[in-house]
Formats: C-alpha cells, sequence, structure tokens
C-alpha cells in the first residue's frame, strides 16, 4: 500500500505558521521581527496565545509564501534562535 502523498503547495498563496516558544516580554516582538525579514508584505498581525500554565506564547501568523526555499530560511532562523520550541 502506498504512503499517500501531501497536497502540493501552490505559490504564490497565504500561509499560516503557528511558532511555539518561551515566554518573553520581548517574544512577540521577536518573532514579527524574524516573520518581517522573511516577508516584506508582512502585515505584523500575529494571534498570541499564552500556554495554561503561562511557560510558553504561541504566535500564529499568516505571510505571503512565495516558495519552499522562503519557508525553509524562516523556520531555520526561527528554529536557531534557541528561543523558539516548535514551527508549525
Amino acid at each position: 500500500m502506498k504512503e499517500p502523498k501531501a497536497p502540493k503547495i501552490e505559490f504564490p498563496c497565504e500561509y499560516p505558521i503557528r511558532i511555539v516558544g518561551h515566554a518573553a516580554p520581548d517574544y512577540k516582538d521577536f518573532v514579527l521581527g524574524v516573520v518581517a525579514k522573511h516577508d516584506p508584505e508582512f502585515d505584523g498581525k500575529a494571534k498570541m496565545k499564552t500556554s495554561r500554565n503561562g511557560k510558553y506564547l504561541s504566535a500564529t501568523v499568516v505571510i505571503m509564501a512565495t516558495g519552499e526555499p522562503q519557508l525553509k530560511a524562516l523556520f531555520d532562523e526561527l528554529k536557531a534562535s534557541g528561543r523558539i520550541q516548535m514551527v508549525l
């Protein structure tokens, strides 16, 4: 039995990303700054949610994705910061 293939994304498209990291006063500004570097048209909006125990913050943003290289670069920079636990 074959594995189902992931749906192919047609670029450019609006692409939601959830970014989870340790709660800090500058967390939102940090995330928005990194996202803006990778999407010059980013509107600077993010839905923020605090974890139940307050240890983590989740930021959901929507970018205009232009291709896999852009997404990979964004994910890599976020992960390399050491502040981000997960990018979905």
